[in-house]
């Protein structure tokens, strides 16, 4: 026990932590890269399945609007078997440029959770259930709002079937984003970037306030059986 406690083995347990914490500093920008990548790769992955699953959402909608062009999909691979045959192989990827810049909504979430926590613990010693609730809530409202005009494109360039003015065409790329935000908000005013926010709140902040809270919970009880005290800041 005495070698274990050495002043030796002090020396080389602070070399080796210094060691851990200077490479974990170094290469963290490449680790905060990779879980990038991965939401990238998961989007381009996914986008086409999103496309078609939206089309056949809303086939057989009654749309106010003349511009959009109806559907007709007999099932999955007819839909996708249209898709590349009518508007080219590309169109499985629409909506593929808000997608991207939507991977940061969960960053702005727990960017507003996690300062919205440190106030609070400025404040008292320990959060109840009901404020790690509330604040999830607020936290995912906010990302939720915030992004909301990029999930309104997203759905209009995955459905795809709206013509461009005036050359009539159908939709089938990125660079019309900025013109689909101006149109939007040109025919029903700033707030057209956010009809349907009320329904995409009620689906995503209480799920959001669930999970922060299950999370806290499970964290707090792990800590409790290793036998550690969480170190608050204040």
């Amino acid at each position: 026990m005495a070698s274990v406690l050495s002043y030796e083995s002090l020396v080389h347990a602070v070399a080796g932590a210094v060691g851990s914490v200077t490479a974990m500093t170094v290469f963290f920008p490449l680790d905060t890269a990779r879980l990038r990548l991965q939401g990238v790769v998961n989007v381009l992955l996914t986008t086409p399945l999103w496309v078609v699953n939206t089309r056949l959402k809303l086939q057989g909608a009654k749309f106010r609007n003349e511009d959009i062009v109806p559907t007709n999909y007999k099932g999955i691979i007819d839909a996708f078997h249209q898709i590349i045959r009518d508007e080219g192989i590309s169109a499985l990827w629409n909506g593929t440029f808000p997608s991207l810049l939507l991977v940061f909504n969960p960053a702005i979430q727990f960017m507003f959770y996690e300062g919205l926590k440190r106030q609070l613990l400025k404040k008292r010693m320990k959060l109840s259930s009901l404020d790690v609730f509330i604040i999830g809530a607020v936290a995912k409202a906010i990302a939720t709002t915030v992004t909301y005009p990029l999930q309104t494109v997203q759905s209009i360039l995955r459905f795809g079937r709206h013509r461009l003015n005036p050359e009539n065409r159908t939709l089938g790329s990125l660079r019309n984003i900025l013109y689909l935000l101006h149109q939007r908000v040109r025919r029903f005013g700033i707030m057209g970037l956010y009809k349907g926010l009320e329904a995409k709140l009620l689906q995503t902040v209480l799920t959001a306030a669930l999970m922060f809270l299950v999370y806290e919970k499970l964290t707090a009880a792990t800590f409790t059986v290793m036998g550690l005290k969480r170190a608050h800041k204040h």
